[in-house]
């Protein structure tokens, strides 16, 4: 779930450059927000030449006395701390563990058997399907363009405000995971969502963009829809599939869902400008009758 949190921040901090740069009249209004982005790359390049290697990968190779002093890097302690020992030793038991099932393939992840893998496998990966499904990157992709031709006369700013809902809302719902537990989480989400959805669409075809009252509900609606999915589908996601499969094959089938996720991701934001364009699809707020 902070995963997704982290996820949520960067949309943030990427419509307030896009809010700074709108109004440079040249080709700097693009080249700044995309030269941003180095710098975060550049980061993550050096973070990689001192971050300490995996405890659980030097178990898997035998190299234990080096996972102790990984786990004492990433823990700011002592390899011979008390703590860091019990880590390890359940690092070690964990992979003992894994290694009692015998190798396993990815083709492990779709048998049907006593512990039902494929199940598993398919609910992970159509829950990861389904949370962009919800359509909610249309916003963050798309959400200014959008805003504009619903006649918004400041499509930027709003763009801002809803990235601050998808952050604000995330975090309590990091928590409400655990007081009400991840399916119920997973149902107040999409009906919420579905409620919203419907809302927009009904307002935006029925009543027309170009009204101001219809301007104003559309707004408080995106970022009500927006609230639901960051306090429910957004992190619940991540927190159920991490938690869905057994210890044999958790990589190997996280890995699929991952990869459902930012496939399905890709696939929405080459399509989307094709559903909702004036010289294509034209949809405009009845895209929401699909999401």
């Amino acid at each position: 779930s902070a995963y997704q949190l982290f996820i949520t921040i960067g949309l943030l901090v990427a419509a307030i450059v896009n809010n700074e740069t709108k109004d440079i009249q040249s080709y700097a209004c693009y080249r700044i927000p995309v030269g941003i982005q180095l710098i975060w790359a550049l980061i993550l390049l050096v973070g990689m030449f001192i971050l300490p290697e995996s405890p659980r990968y030097l178990v898997m190779k035998g190299r234990i006395e080096e996972a102790y002093n990984a786990q004492a890097r990433l823990t700011s302690s002592q390899s011979k701390d008390p703590q860091v020992d019990i880590d390890i030793k359940e690092l070690i038991a964990n992979y003992e563990l894994m290694r009692s099932y015998g190798g396993t393939t990815y083709a492990d992840c779709f048998k049907m058997g006593s512990q039902k893998n494929l199940l598993r496998t398919l609910v992970g990966i159509f829950l990861q399907a389904w949370q962009q499904l919800t359509g909610i990157n249309f916003i963050f992709y798309y959400g200014t363009s959008f805003f504009h031709s619903a006649g918004i006369s400041q499509p930027f700013v709003i763009t801002i405000v809803t990235n601050i809902v998808n952050v604000a809302m995330t975090i309590p719902g990091m928590l409400l995971m655990d007081k009400i537990g991840r399916r119920h989480v997973l149902i107040i989400g999409a009906i919420g969502m579905l409620i919203c959805e419907y809302i927009i669409a009904i307002i935006g075809t029925a009543v027309g963009q170009s009204n101001d009252t219809a301007q104003k509900t559309l707004i408080a609606f995106v970022c009500i829809y927006i609230a639901f999915f960051a306090s429910t589908w957004g992190p619940a996601a991540w927190v159920v599939t991490g938690e869905l499969y057994p210890v044999s094959i958790r990589a190997k089938c996280m890995s699929l869902s991952s990869a459902s996720n930012w496939l399905f991701n890709f696939a929405l934001g080459y399509a989307t400008p094709y559903m909702v364009d004036p010289d294509k699809g034209n949809m405009g707020s009845k895209v929401f009758f699909i999401w």
